[in-house]
């Protein structure tokens, strides 16, 4: 950019582009460097659509800074509350599995709220994988490559206290409609949940009971309207689900446990 580009100029520039939350997007990318020359290469970014978190190369979830490289799936707000969700059910020394786990962020964020659990992620795209495993570097946590529970070590089988899982559920006909923002920038399969958005949902129900130990849950968000549907999913592989919404983000999770 050739203008000076003081706070007023960023937000300006950002709200001309038609970013909704001008002041704060100009506020961060301002706080990103000193260096006149890397704000403009920034704004440009930002300009031209590509994610916030990716220009910054963070988003925050939970309170936590986690890395998001380019062509990562951003960690949503709504999401949050599944994280949340699952922190509750984790008890120190638990074992906990964060599948679809992206950067990492759900699992980051329940480490954080229950020191001391074993930790392990999987996701498919090698990029964020890559981001999990500086996400959740340390003790108690292992991050995997492969698609779905693949990737997972025989040994938990019959082991894990909590199964969470950030499934894609956006039917495939609707992508399209998704902002920019997520459509041309985050993966196809990070989003696209096949013909009734459910695809991933029912592979999930199917193996999440190979996994679970006796008193075992397993979690994931859905869209409202989805949930006879994806009821039908867990009740059909032997599962109880329960519904937890928040209307503040507008999350809806559901929670299963082994039928009795």
């Amino acid at each position: 950019m050739s203008l000076p580009l003081d706070q007023a100029t960023l937000v300006h520039t950002l709200r001309a582009a038609g970013c909704v939350f001008a002041e704060d997007e100009a506020r961060l990318l301002g706080a990103a460097t000193t260096d006149p020359a890397e704000l403009g290469l920034l704004l440009d970014r930002r300009v031209s659509g590509v994610p916030l978190e990716h220009v910054l190369g963070w988003a925050e979830f939970c309170g936590l800074r986690v890395a998001v490289d380019p062509g990562v799936f951003v960690p949503r707000r709504r999401t949050e509350f599944l994280a949340r969700q699952a922190a509750t059910l984790a008890r120190p020394g638990a074992v906990v599995v964060d599948l679809c786990c992206g950067c990492g962020a759900i699992g980051a964020a329940v480490l954080a709220a229950v020191p001391g659990i074993e930790l392990h992620a999987a996701d498919l795209e090698p990029a964020a994988v890559g981001c999990a495993r500086r996400n959740l570097a340390g003790p108690g946590a292992t991050v995997y490559e492969g698609d779905l529970d693949e990737p997972l070590p025989a040994g938990l089988r019959g082991r894990v206290d909590v199964l969470v899982a950030n499934v894609p559920y956006v039917p495939s006909e609707a992508v399209a409609t998704m902002p920019p923002e997520a459509r041309d920038h985050e993966p196809r399969r990070a989003l696209d949940g096949g013909a009734d958005g459910l695809s991933m949902v029912r592979r999930l129900a199917t193996v999440a009971p190979r996994w679970l130990g006796p008193t075992g849950q397993v979690l994931f968000e859905v869209a409202r309207s989805q949930l006879p549907s994806a009821r039908a999913a867990l009740t059909g592989a032997g599962l109880v689900p329960a519904v937890r919404t928040c209307d503040e983000v507008g999350a809806t999770v559901l929670v299963a446990t082994r039928s009795r």
